[in-house]
């Protein structure tokens, strides 16, 4: 592979805000998928994580749908997304099972739930690095290229009109969207630079913390969170759900966080054998989180409600404001 953008290249980021600005933006809807870089060269193609790990194994339909339909030589920055079976809303939870090391599975999975790329921003086209040209003419050339692009290749919406932009943001929220992107029309591509604005949709909803993970960065910062929404089931006592959470949120919240679960952190209960019964849910939820990402320390399910902003998606879905496709041109 020898292109004028050469993998690994860390994509440009999004500032967290919470109106959308007026200006000379360009406005996009915010896809709820992972954040990939293509490298095609030829019959070479290479799909990029945001963190530079190659995700190509992972979806090997996306690798020949971007041999049928992306130029020859070609850097495009975008989103993989996972449609539901009804063509409406995004299914993050199915999209996040597609990362597995059995190679049978990955097959499978290609075939029975296949992923979309959704592009947004264009690197390099032939021998042309765009890293440096202003985004009002990358997007040009990107919408140029992707011409003659068909499914599952698909260029996203985007508008200039502040007023479309609010109205995309109440709308899109039931196709299960994430928010509004905001793109400096004069801005160029710099990459792990937080040069454009996101503003996202956001829900609260009191949950118990029944453990988290260390973040690789060291024990005074969270990897993530294991939180259970409770539910109710008559007086008989209360049922947990428990679902693994990425801590993505600011530092200083990140820290303030890890201090508190230190502070309460205790074995887990139900320890099988020891404990004299089964294990408990949370035990038993660790445990498939710490094969796959790492140690869990649990914390005190009694005494940890804590309230944040969650994602509209999987199990516990926002109601739709409309019928809206997301994946519509």
């Amino acid at each position: 592979m020898k292109l004028p953008v050469m993998p690994p290249i860390k994509p440009m980021l999004a500032k967290s805000v919470k109106e959308i600005p007026r200006g000379d933006y360009c406005y996009e809807p915010k896809w709820d998928g992972f954040r990939a870089i293509i490298f095609r060269d030829g019959d070479e193609v290479e799909v990029g994580s945001r963190n530079e790990r190659p995700m190509t194994r992972y979806f090997p339909e996306v690798v020949e749908a971007v041999k049928a339909n992306l130029p020859e030589r070609c850097v495009v920055d975008g989103e993989l997304v996972l449609p539901d079976a009804e063509g409406v809303r995004l299914d993050f939870d199915a999209l996040q099972q597609r990362i597995h090391p059995a190679d049978s599975r990955v097959r499978m999975l290609a075939e029975q739930t296949p992923a979309s790329f959704v592009a947004y921003d264009l690197l390099a086209l032939g021998d042309t690095s765009y890293l440096d040209q202003p985004f009002e003419r990358r997007r040009a050339d990107l919408v140029e290229a992707l011409a003659p692009a068909g499914a599952p290749v698909h260029l996203t919406k985007a508008t200039t009109d502040f007023d479309v932009a609010a109205q995309w943001f109440e709308q899109f929220e039931g196709a299960g969207l994430d928010g509004v992107i905001a793109k400096p029309l004069g801005g160029t591509y710099q990459p792990d630079k937080r040069t454009m604005f996101k503003i996202k949709h956001e829900r609260t909803a009191d949950c118990v913390v029944a453990g988290y993970r260390v973040h690789k960065s060291g024990p005074d910062a969270i990897g993530s969170l294991l939180l259970g929404p409770v539910q109710r089931r008559g007086r008989a006592g209360q049922r947990r759900r428990h679902r693994r959470v990425p801590a993505g949120a600011p530092q200083g919240a990140v820290h303030r966080a890890a201090a508190a679960c230190h502070h309460l952190r205790r074995p887990p209960v139900g320890m099988g054998a020891a404990g004299g019964g089964q294990p408990h849910p949370a035990q038993r939820r660790g445990q498939q989180v710490e094969r796959r990402q790492g140690p869990v320390v649990h914390a005190a399910a009694a005494g940890t409600r804590r309230r944040g902003a969650l994602r509209p998606h999987g199990r516990h879905q926002v109601p739709p404001h409309g019928a809206v496709r997301a994946l519509a041109p």
